[in-house]
């Protein structure tokens, strides 16, 4: 199985070029005009993330925070997954949760779910329900961005360590699909909170990125193996 899953995510590789392809289309289209290079919006981002590298900097590393968050996302997961959560423990040197059924996305859910950008998306259109927050769109931006910067820079921190999560299912197969799923959670996010951007254009850009990208692999391959086979007529002689 580790074997066939590390094939799995060879063969994952030129869709993780092509989703990335498709969420630098929708970040650069998000809001811009001819007479803007980078929109408010993404300028709103962009100042979240930058503002919580500089808090991470300055400030003792949240990891409590971050446990908490690692933790209750297996948790999630795991529930709509069909699993039954029993215990759940943190502190700031690590915690777990027990599960009683475990599968690869259980597994690596903390690593592509940021579980606080989540929280912010849904408790902005929560109170759009109630009250009129049009006036705090860019703030609200600004917070995902630095919630995004969270979840980012903590998966980097965790991967860079041993983690249980990884080694169960092989570092080739557990990386590609960790990339794969946060570019397409980040795909999402953008059409979440960009009112210019939809699902629909977000499918279709993916769909073209996927054929390109998958049609070059193909030519590639037909380009080696000419190669290949030329090279060994010529040996053969």
């Amino acid at each position: 199985m580790r074997v066939m899953r590390a094939i799995i995510g060879l063969l994952l590789f030129p869709c993780c070029v092509a989703i990335s392809r498709t969420v630098f289309f929708l970040i650069g289209s998000w809001g811009t005009s001819a007479q803007q290079i980078i929109s408010m919006p993404v300028l709103s981002v962009i100042a979240g993330v930058v503002f919580w590298i500089m808090l991470l900097c300055l400030l003792p590393k949240p990891m409590r925070t971050y446990v908490l968050a690692h933790e209750l996302t297996h948790a999630l997961w795991g529930t709509a997954m069909g699993a039954h959560v029993s215990e759940i423990q943190v502190s700031k040197k690590g915690g777990y949760v027990r599960l009683s059924a475990y599968n690869f996305l259980t597994a690596l859910a903390p690593y592509f779910f940021p579980l606080y950008t989540i929280m912010v998306v849904l408790l902005y259109y929560l109170l759009s329900m109630f009250v009129d927050v049009r006036d705090w769109y860019f703030l609200w931006l600004g917070l995902v961005g630095l919630t995004m910067g969270f979840h980012f820079s903590f998966t980097l921190l965790a991967l860079s360590d041993t983690q249980s999560d990884i080694q169960i299912y092989g570092r080739v197969f557990s990386y590609t699909v960790i990339y794969l799923l946060n570019m397409l959670m980040l795909g999402i996010l953008i059409v979440i909170v960009s009112p210019s951007t939809t699902i629909e254009l977000f499918v279709k850009r993916l769909m073209m990125d996927m054929i390109r990208t998958w049609e070059w692999c193909g030519s590639a391959l037909l380009m080696w193996s000419q190669h290949a086979f030329y090279g060994l007529k010529q040996y053969n002689k």
